[in-house]
């Protein structure tokens, strides 16, 4: 029997579990929003050099929060591209509002104190 994830409705809930710390999901809404801005520079600018800087700020932060809070390998490694659209998914339900029932329907409870970007 495999371990892996067979379907990407299996593994929304499995990568917002893997996100279960708001500080994790806040590095990650960072990191989604500075490559925002990197792009936005590289439209307004025309240095498209900026271009660059849109995987090292989003992945950069995501994986610190990973190693260094979250304490788990980013699905990235196993599932990368339904990881890329997880992490958009994530930060545009935050942006809205609608992430706390996404986290709940998953298992994730409630932070304590602290910013939850979860609203």
């Amino acid at each position: 029997m495999s371990d892996r994830i067979a379907t990407y409705a299996e593994f929304w809930p499995f990568y917002l579990r893997e996100h279960s710390k708001s500080a994790t999901r806040a590095w990650h809404f960072a990191g989604a929003a500075l490559s925002l801005v990197a792009l936005a520079l590289a439209i307004a600018t025309r240095h498209w050099w900026w271009l660059f800087g849109i995987p090292l700020m989003g992945y950069g932060a995501a994986w610190i929060s990973h190693f260094g809070i979250e304490h788990n390998r980013p699905a990235t490694f196993k599932y990368p591209w339904w990881s890329l659209v997880s992490d958009w998914r994530m930060f545009v339900l935050a942006v809205v509002g609608r992430l706390r029932p996404e986290l709940d329907r998953a298992g994730v409870a409630k932070a304590t104190g602290g910013c939850s970007c979860s609203r």
